[in-house]
């Protein structure tokens, strides 16, 4: 909807939408878990445009076929420069909220490096630095049979320890099964597994490779991959958020 039309019918603004957000549930939530799970942000009809998105591929810089590489069975595209609208400002939007949790989890690990700053622009000036220049936004895809092995989404030295992945349909009335899987690996233990539910228009914040845990002699670093179930029935597409960009 354009900005003249939301002032006009009251309808808040993406920026609006992620500063409203119960933060201190999410960050509470990030802590213990490595997730956190939203309440609606995007509306059906914002989650369908984006949907739909898909099959222009002049919005797209790449596509990989997972089969390809024995990912999994389905396909995703990045998306090329610039950027949708409403997909920079949910990026830029979501950014300063969490930063601060990634510098309070590397100042919990004692990491040396620089602090994150405080705006998405900053830092993806320390990406191209980096010689990280590639936008990592990107939309998912997967019909029947389709699924995702574990992975991290690590595209180079410099990574942001958080990402965001939408739900632009509705598990059981768009497809069956394709769960968002989150699996923790503690040192000497064994793993353990999450299924994390969302409904359309909410996003799963979740932690991109690893987050501090409290231990006897102080924090240490518990490693998490994500993935997605095997899809029985329907179509089912989302909107992935990274913060870094890759090389």
């Amino acid at each position: 909807m354009p900005e003249a039309a939301r002032k006009m019918f009251g309808t808040p603004s993406i920026a609006e939408r992620i500063d409203a957000l119960d933060w201190e549930s999410a960050v509470a939530s990030l802590s213990q878990r490595g997730y956190a799970v939203t309440t609606p942000i995007l509306s059906p009809e914002e989650c369908g445009s984006l949907a739909t998105m898909y099959s222009d591929d002049s919005r797209f810089r790449s596509q990989i076929m997972m089969e390809r590489h024995r990912f999994g069975v389905g396909d995703y595209k990045y998306f090329a420069n610039p950027l949708p609208e409403i997909i920079a400002t949910l990026q830029s939007a979501a950014y300063p909220h969490l930063a601060k949790v990634a510098n309070q989890w590397a100042e919990a690990l004692g990491e040396k490096s620089p602090r994150f700053p405080a705006e998405h622009a900053a830092f993806r000036k320390i990406c191209h630095k980096a010689g990280q220049t590639k936008l990592t936004p990107l939309l998912l895809h997967y019909e029947a049979g389709g699924y995702n092995c574990l992975h991290q989404d690590i595209y180079g030295e410099v990574a942001f320890p958080l990402q965001m992945v939408f739900l632009l349909g509705q598990q059981g009335r768009d497809w069956e099964g394709g769960e968002f899987l989150l699996v923790e690996h503690q040192p000497r233990a064994q793993s353990k597994a999450e299924v994390v539910r969302a409904d359309q228009g909410q996003a799963i914040i979740f932690t991109t490779r690893y987050r501090p845990v409290r231990g006897t002699r102080g924090y240490y670093r518990v490693n998490m991959k994500h993935g997605v179930s095997r899809v029985h029935r329907g179509t089912r597409y989302t909107l992935g958020i990274i913060f870094h960009d890759a090389k």
